[in-house]
């Protein structure tokens, strides 16, 4: 029996963020974790599928828009070292993790942990044998597992999830993607560009739903553009391996007269659920919440005192910049400290599609239905002599404010607009107006300048539209 004052079940954005975090304050950690040193997000997500990304825009450039870029002769894009390069990519910043917890002191228990209490854990080792740990806090980080709708079943070959994708080192002529969110849109630019033919089939009305309806409307509008077949307001109903590809049965989200697409693979994008099963969860009587998460309060507390659930397990947002904050705040609550909360309503939110989107707060009408009296004010990249310069003048920057000018949100849609976000995040978390932000200068040229003029059309006097 090993006992350490905090030990952090899975490795993940948020566990080993906590780990460290913990491990400055002057406690002893251990980490537990069975596979992904680094979570889904450095291993089989965010950041291979980064690289990837990479790759694709070049060949992009390459097979679309190589006369405009002056480009001449034969040239060509392979996906053997492209996808080696992502791997590659991943490998080194695991490695990167392990050396943190060398640095931090931390222990690393490479096994399945199984709860047998709230502060302890039953840990089913590598080489076949068990290890014991008590400690004085728990925090479980334990991710998320991938969601299905009834009538698909992951086979791991015809019918995939995200890492199946990530993790092949050769592509399917054809592919079906369910769901057009941040995974979807991602994988379907790199796959199409690769020369891959794809359908995206979305249930709502719209691709990425949760986005601003007007950056819906742009994403769209390029992907079409690529030559990716987009079903909105459409249901799979079911997908069948037929031996030699899949079968997806589809229909009107609405209900109305079937058809069924053939491809060599399937990909469910559908979504994800807290994983709560498998580890002994019930062991430390913790609450759920209707949904099936663990429920935690704004210190990412569970219901049962040193028992800590951050990340995708508490379904607040399920993205990993999210899980390391929360790792943050639980880590400095349970050492004592009065750590600030996270604000989920102003998280910033980042899809790597080409056009990138980039977003945070509320949209016009979420602002609305709020209470707020809104205003918004939009530039197009169109307009800015950096993107221009790019050849990516597409897209523009949204924002939303209230009467007072406090900003409440903005949505994004262009070149890198992701790299936009921490500007008028930090504004919101400030407490800063448009008034104030319009005061700060902006270098020239750069896209950033898009998020000046924006803030210039809250405070009325915008100029260079």
């Amino acid at each position: 029996m090993t006992h350490v004052d905090v030990l952090v079940l899975g490795a993940g954005p948020g566990g080993y963020v906590a780990a460290i975090r913990a491990a400055q304050l002057g406690r002893s950690v251990a980490v537990v974790e069975k596979q992904y040193w680094g979570g889904v997000c450095l291993n089989v997500g965010c950041i291979p599928s980064k690289a990837l990304l990479k790759s694709a825009e070049l060949a992009h450039t390459l097979t679309r828009e190589k006369a405009a870029f002056g480009i001449e002769g034969d040239a060509t894009m392979a996906w053997a070292p492209t996808h080696a390069r992502s791997r590659q990519v991943s490998d080194a910043i695991v490695k990167g993790v392990h050396f943190l917890m060398k640095k931090n002191k931390i222990a690393e228990v490479h096994g399945w942990g199984t709860l047998t209490g709230p502060q302890a854990v039953s840990v089913a080792l590598e080489d076949g044998t068990t290890a014991d740990y008590t400690c004085d806090d728990l925090i479980i980080a334990t991710g998320a597992t991938v969601r299905t709708v009834p009538g698909v079943e992951l086979n791991g070959t015809s019918i995939v999830s995200y890492e199946e994708m990530i993790l092949a080192d050769t592509l399917p002529s054809s592919v079906v993607i369910g769901g057009s969110g941040a995974i979807g849109v991602e994988l379907a630019y790199v796959l199409a560009n690769f020369g891959v033919e794809v359908i995206l089939v979305e249930y709502l009305d719209r691709m990425v739903p949760t986005e601003d309806a007007e950056v819906s409307k742009e994403l769209s509008r390029h992907y079409r553009r690529l030559g990716v077949k987009v079903l909105t307001s459409t249901a799979v109903l079911g997908v069948e391996d037929t031996g030699s590809g899949v079968s997806v049965r589809v229909a009107p989200a609405g209900g109305g007269e079937e058809q069924v697409l053939h491809a060599d693979r399937f990909l469910a994008a559908f979504g994800f659920a807290p994983r709560v099963e498998g580890y002994g969860l019930e062991a430390t009587g913790v609450a759920l919440t209707e949904t099936g998460a663990i429920e935690v309060d704004e210190h990412c507390r569970t219901s049962v005192e040193g028992v800590y659930a951050i990340g995708d397990v508490t379904a607040r947002l399920m993205l990993a910049h999210v899980a390391e904050a929360m790792g943050i705040v639980a880590a400095e609550h349970l050492c004592g400290q009065d750590p600030r909360p996270v604000d989920y309503d102003f998280v910033p939110r980042a899809t790597y599609c080409q056009p990138q989107i980039g977003s945070f707060g509320y949209t016009a009408q979420q602002a609305r239905d709020r209470g707020h009296e809104v205003t918004t004010a939009s530039f197009p990249f169109a307009a800015n002599g950096k993107a221009k310069g790019l050849g990516e003048a597409v897209g523009f920057v949204k924002v939303v404010a209230d009467a007072d000018h406090r900003i409440l949100g903005a949505h994004m849609i262009g070149p890198d607009v992701t790299e936009l976000l921490p500007a008028l995040t930090l504004a919101q978390t400030l407490g800063l107006t448009a008034e104030d932000v319009s005061r700060n200068v902006f270098a020239h040229p750069t896209l950033s300048e898009a998020v000046k003029e924006a803030i210039h059309g809250i405070t009325g006097h915008m100029i260079n539209l």
